[in-house]
């Protein structure tokens, strides 16, 4: 963390997140030198045809925008050659290994903040348009050239005849060429238009989700009421004849908000509940479930795998576990590392080894060689 980081242009990961995280841009020239996009045009056009995957294409012909949604043949898709189009890919890092040891180096970021990787390609001209999001991002050009225009204040109004939400009207403070390896960190709130230049342009986006707070009190509350164990039945013995039938009886009011009250009372239900709600995979995930291992050996977290702890669990895929003592450490370290070498599987308790086999079994995990365990761990 005390470390110069080129992927930050020399800044260490501490001192980015306290000058640069939420507050202001940064701009990074060639950080990250010789890149390359992860996975070929042909490779990602493929995933943009996939159920699985969710995709878009974006189009822009004059004044007027379009949006259409994957999946999509390859050959409903624009000629490469065609200018002013976009093709969006979602969520690469949970189907190509090489997207995701590139969302691996930004993990001085919490994983309960990390998204996806999104991946664009472009012809000449293509983008969204000038917008506006509620999340950091982080933009690696990893493929010809893409010129971005971005303003802190600007007119909020947007285009009522885009089916996306576009700026009507946006002028630019200041504006970059990024060329491949180049990198620009986006704070939630910053205007942006992205455009393509001279086409064949493919962009890796490093998405940072931030909840919003009803949003995710909606979530907590439906994932606290799957365990609510208080089964009380209202009751209104004494209930006097009425007038106004259709009034709402003041005691039953009182039961209502009395019952809310009582779903985060319960000790540790709230953290329980945040845990599995942020380790949940996204909707268009699905294990492949396997066979239980016969011995356990070095093991690393399937790529689409999410895992997180705190002080008392550990979640994994919308799941939570107690965890203690030296067990609790060895979980800890594989949501951290996201991987175990095979001696540390062996030193874990009977229980968490059987907790690693049902794992296995699932899908969760991947059974690795002990070679293959580097390429598995954080860089």
């Amino acid at each position: 963390m005390r470390r110069p980081s080129k992927l930050l242009g020399g800044l260490t990961p501490e001192e980015f997140m306290r000058r640069h995280w939420q507050r202001r841009p940064l701009l990074v020239r060639r950080a990250i030198e010789g890149a390359a996009a992860p996975l070929s045009r042909a490779e990602l056009f493929v995933l943009a045809g996939r159920e699985d995957v969710e995709s878009r294409v974006v189009r822009k012909r004059g004044s007027r925008w379009s949006l259409a949604h994957g999946p999509f043949a390859r050959s409903a898709l624009p000629p490469v050659r065609a200018p002013g189009w976009t093709l969006l890919v979602q969520g690469v890092d949970l189907h190509h290994d090489g997207a995701r040891a590139l969302l691996e180096q930004f993990r001085f970021v919490p994983d309960a903040r990390l998204d996806d990787v999104m991946i664009s390609w472009a012809g000449d001209g293509g983008g969204v348009g000038p917008h506006v999001d509620s999340y950091d991002v982080f933009l690696l050009q990893v493929r010809g050239r893409r010129r971005w225009r971005i303003a802190r204040r600007f007119d909020l109004a947007l285009d009522e005849r885009a089916p996306l939400k576009v700026l009507r009207r946006f002028e630019a403070e200041k504006e970059y060429v990024l060329e491949p390896g180049d990198l620009l960190y986006l704070p939630p709130g910053w205007a942006h238009d992205g455009v393509a230049v001279g086409g064949d342009c493919m962009t890796c986006s490093i998405g940072l989700r931030a909840p919003r707070r009803g949003d995710l009190a909606a979530e907590l509350a439906q994932r606290l009421a799957e365990t609510y164990a208080d089964d009380g039945l209202y009751g209104d013995a004494g209930q006097r004849p009425t007038a106004t039938p259709a009034a709402i009886p003041l005691a039953l009011a009182t039961f209502a908000a009395d019952a809310v009250r009582r779903l985060t009372k319960q000790p540790g239900a709230v953290a329980r509940a945040l845990g599995e709600v942020l380790s949940e995979p996204k909707p268009h995930v699905w294990f492949t479930k396997r066979g239980a291992p016969r011995r356990l050996g070095a093991v690393a977290l399937d790529r689409r795998t999410r895992m997180l702890y705190d002080s008392r669990h550990v979640f994994i895929n919308g799941e939570s576990v107690v965890v203690r003592g030296r067990d609790a450490a060895l979980l800890r370290t594989l949501a951290d590392e996201r991987a175990l070498e095979a001696r540390a599987v062996r030193g874990a308790s009977r229980s968490t080894r059987a907790l690693l086999a049902e794992w296995l079994a699932a899908g969760w995990l991947l059974a690795i060689k002990p070679s293959e365990l580097r390429s598995a761990t954080r860089p």
